[in-house]
């Protein structure tokens, strides 16, 4: 079993759903359920406010369907797939969910999806690691071209809405991409999210509290779904 802790999502417009699947993924260690919500709408506040690796998903729910949804969040965040309705599925893979679970979900068919999950994260974290021991920049586009930006010249990432600040030794860049794409591109080695609206250069830090983090003369909070993991990186420095 992995050793990351995952932060689960479970989505779906019946509470007893939601129930059997919080119950069964209670057993399994690593997977930590941050929020459980009946429709999209409170799902996307849901992301908006923690950092969801994984989401338990409805496809049959009223207003907006689990489909609908999928399309729209990051591509980053997974989805296993929860239905009634087998004809679904199709629609589903074609999504690359990571699986589709019919209902009722016995714990064991759940255990395999969590399992593949674990599979998919372990062949992604390979890659990135293989990629980030080659390349020491990132291209971001900005002012109509793409400019090269060296790991080591990163302060700070701030996140305005559509836009970011790359925030850089010498100059600020600004770019149109999410914060979670350029997350992605990062060595973890190097660096550290420590708020929706933030990532910060582990090497550029002064100082830091529980509450917030001093780099380059700048102090920025440390929220409250990030903090454990935030914390449990940084005393080990």
């Amino acid at each position: 079993m992995h050793n990351k802790n995952i932060s689960c999502l479970i989505v779906d417009d019946e509470i007893i759903a939601r129930e059997v699947i919080a119950t069964h993924l209670s057993k399994i260690k690593n997977i930590n359920v941050v929020a459980s919500c009946s429709n999209a709408l409170e799902a996307f506040n849901c992301i908006n406010t923690y950092n969801i690796d994984l989401v338990f998903l409805d496809i049959n729910m009223p207003e907006i369907s689990g489909i609908s949804f999928a399309k729209s969040i990051n591509k980053d965040i997974k989805i296993i797939f929860t239905t009634a309705y087998r004809e679904y599925a199709v629609e589903g893979f074609e999504l690359k969910a990571v699986d589709y679970l019919l209902k009722p979900i016995a714990f064991e068919r759940l255990l395999k999806a969590v399992n593949t999950y674990f599979e998919t994260l372990h062949h992604y974290e390979k890659n990135t690691e293989t990629n980030t021991e080659v390349n020491d920049f990132i291209f971001v586009r900005s002012d109509r071209k793409m400019i090269k930006i060296d790991f080591d010249s990163i302060i700070y990432i701030e996140s305005l809405s559509d836009y970011l600040k790359i925030h850089l030794e010498d100059k600020t860049i600004i770019t149109r991409e999410t914060i979670s794409a350029i997350e992605a591109k990062l060595p973890n080695k190097k660096f550290l999210r420590i708020h929706r609206s933030f990532i910060i250069s582990l090497k550029h830090i002064s100082s830091f509290t529980n509450d917030e983090i001093t780099i380059n003369n700048k102090s920025l909070s440390i929220s409250r779904s990030y903090k454990k993991e935030v914390l449990q990186i940084l005393e080990k420095f």
